[in-house]
């Protein structure tokens, strides 16, 4: 037999303004032994609905790009840091907290014992297609970008995921970027290949760059998502790649662009125009 327990919980009415809000009472029926992931939920829609039930999961900030992350590679939790720049410690660790509960990732101590690793159960793997396409239907419909969303470190991190090393020489190879437009802090970054190991360094790595990029960080962005032609910019003159003409020549061939590149955007806008001039010119 099952007995059910009523609890009440009060709910701030969303569009109270008053010092004092004013609350809604709700009366839930409770299982009793209801599980430790309801119980510690932080909030729920109260609906069996399945969509419901995901988006308890899924829908609270920053958990779909930590999923987005954990497909690329990031495992780590230093190296989910990197991958998303702007998420507190704190925030980052609640998160995968929550995701552990809801059993979409494990975590393991990793081979070397010293750390811990972050992977996706096949509940999780089952989401990877799910938000892949979420970044198609960003690519056509999101917004446009603004200024506060350039994020050079989210960038030049994204274009360390996306290089094509079977067209980079043998060895290491250093390239150096630098983003014209930001402030002084922001302003340099370095990846460094080195037989199919590639490193992104915020300081200076101790090696000559082999290769020099500057541009304007919103440009760069422009044709790493495709709405430019990368190797126009280039040609122009208006991003900027210095060294060994080999190596000039071949640096286009050595990005793969954004893995959303290939999408065409849908949304009216700026991005939209600089897309269609690019594809009209090539």
């Amino acid at each position: 037999m099952m007995f059910l327990t009523i609890r009440q919980r009060f709910i701030r009415h969303p569009y109270s303004y008053r010092k004092r809000p004013k609350s809604t009472s709700i009366f839930e029926v409770e299982p009793q032994g209801a599980s430790y992931e309801y119980r510690h939920m932080k909030s729920t829609y109260g609906q069996y609905c399945p969509v419901s039930l995901a988006s308890e999961v899924l829908g609270e900030r920053w958990t779909i790009l930590i999923i987005l992350a954990l497909c690329d590679g990031s495992s780590r939790f230093n190296r989910l840091q990197r991958a998303l720049p702007r998420i507190s410690a704190s925030t980052l660790a609640q998160r995968l907290r929550s995701l552990e509960d809801a059993r979409v990732i494990r975590k393991r101590k990793s081979v070397d014992g010293g750390t811990f690793e972050y992977q996706l159960t096949d509940a999780g793997e089952e989401l990877v297609p799910i938000v892949k396409k979420m970044g198609h239907w960003g690519q056509r419909w999101a917004r446009n970008l603004e200024v506060e969303d350039l994020d050079p470190r989210h960038l030049i991190w994204s274009v360390h995921l996306r290089l094509n090393l079977d067209a980079m020489p043998s060895g290491r190879t250093t390239i150096q970027f630098e983003f014209t437009d930001v402030r002084q802090i922001d302003r340099y970054y370095w990846i460094v290949v080195n037989e199919r190991k590639v490193d992104v360094c915020i300081k200076h790595p101790g090696y000559e760059p082999d290769v020099c990029v500057a541009s304007e960080i919103h440009r760069f962005i422009d044709a790493w998502r495709g709405f430019r032609s990368m190797e126009d910019e280039v040609k122009s003159g208006r991003i900027k790649v210095s060294g060994p003409p080999e190596m000039r020549k071949a640096f286009t061939g050595w990005l793969l662009l954004s893995s959303v590149a290939h999408v065409s955007r849908q949304r009216q806008g700026r991005e939209r125009t600089l897309q269609r001039r690019t594809q009209k010119s090539q």
